[in-house]
């Protein structure tokens, strides 16, 4: 008698911005019962250490600048495990449905007849802010938060940032952009538009890692903050007034002899 075949599970996993400490106990659990792995490049190899002996751990690189696994080979891989019976991690950096290309992956699964479920994680800007001990909703600077990417999908003419500029100055928001490193120079002129020049800004390299750098500027002097710094992806970049804080901090410092804005 022929054994009926039992299609496997797929979890989407967040591995949070980088600290395997930020890791949550659901995706420890997860990550624990998985027999196959699909590893983002910026998932930190520490988390791995709570895979079960024998599983099987597949590097599905995805690294802005850098050669990447094709999107559609990775549903590809989700789907056919899956229908093989496997128990399915789906191991992202920070949070699965945060710009993590949960939402594509979840309509390739349910096309293919597959329910998914999701463990969300600690997002990469959530953890820079944090680190900072800056919070992004601070009532007396900030209504609300938005998170949004500095790079757009190939053929998509991207965020209008002016328009978003003049909505956070009106709305008082704080913005919080990810994946902007490369196109910096265009989103500072596109939000100058908008905003004051004046507007606090903060770039954060590494976000919860040993090797986080920060530096705090104005949105006047991103880019060359920037470029003078030698920040670089991942990095998130922070604008608006919750940072006031942090900016007269840092003012004050700067009398302190040997002092460089960077941390």
């Amino acid at each position: 008698m022929t054994t009926p075949h039992t299609t496997g599970t797929v979890t989407l996993v967040g591995a949070g911005p980088g600290d395997p400490d930020l890791l949550t106990l659901k995706a420890v659990k997860a990550i624990a019962a998985a027999t196959v792995l699909l590893v983002d490049d910026l998932v930190n190899e520490e988390v791995l250490q709570h895979a079960q002996r024998g599983a099987r751990i597949v590097f599905v690189g995805k690294r802005g600048g850098c050669s990447s696994t094709p999107q559609a080979f990775i549903e590809k891989l989700m789907v056919s495990e899956a229908l093989k019976g496997e128990t399915v991690v789906r191991l992202k950096g920070g949070d699965p449905l945060i710009f993590g290309r949960g939402g594509e992956e979840m309509e390739a699964l349910e096309a293919a007849g597959i329910d998914a479920q999701v463990v969300n994680g600690v997002t990469a800007g959530l953890a820079a802010m944090g680190n900072l001990k800056v919070s992004m909703t601070h009532r007396d600077h900030a209504h609300g938060v938005v998170f949004v990417t500095g790079h757009a999908k190939p053929g998509d003419a991207g965020t209008d940032w002016a328009a978003l500029a003049r909505t956070a100055l009106q709305a008082r928001l704080t913005l919080v952009i990810y994946m902007g490193i490369r196109g910096a120079a265009a989103i500072q002129e596109g939000l100058l538009q908008g905003l004051p020049a004046s507007t606090p800004a903060a770039i954060v390299e590494n976000a919860s890692l040993p090797t986080q750098r920060h530096a705090v500027c104005t949105l006047g002097s991103l880019h060359a903050t920037l470029q003078n710094e030698q920040l670089a992806s991942p990095s998130v970049l922070v604008v608006g007034d919750v940072l006031q804080g942090l900016q007269a901090a840092q003012s004050d410092a700067t009398a302190q002899p040997g002092f460089r804005d960077i941390a």
